[in-house]
């Protein structure tokens, strides 16, 4: 299992199919910025997004979105605001900010946007 930091390093990516997105480690997500939505809530509401992570990756289902490619354009980004699976989540230096962008069919560009940048509160 690869690390978050382990991606980011080798500038690794993620793959989508639809309005599903698997990102290639284990992580707790805590908030994700998609267009105009910012979504909190993980509950299998059918609204928003559910998260599950396995001992490989970490896979997210967009429900208010059919298809990511068709929907958001090259320029978009998902930002997403994760932490290490294992790490303590209730200490803010492990929160980790990342933004995900569609770069061809199925693969995800995965960058950590820098401390500076504030997208959302």
């Amino acid at each position: 299992m690869k690390t978050i930091d382990e991606v980011l390093n080798d500038n690794g990516g993620g793959l989508y199919y639809g309005n599903r997105v698997l990102l290639p480690f284990k992580a707790e997500i805590l908030k994700i910025v998609i267009d105009s939505d910012i979504i909190t809530d993980f509950s299998k509401e059918l609204k928003g997004a559910s998260v599950r992570a396995t001992d490989a990756y970490t896979e997210i289902y967009f429900y208010d979105y059919k298809d990511l490619e068709e929907e958001l354009s090259k320029y978009d980004i998902i930002k997403i605001v994760l932490v290490q699976s294992g790490d303590d989540l209730f200490d803010f230096n492990n929160h980790i900010p990342i933004e995900l962008s569609i770069e061809s069919k199925h693969k995800l560009s995965i960058k950590k946007i820098s401390d500076d940048i504030i997208f959302f509160e």
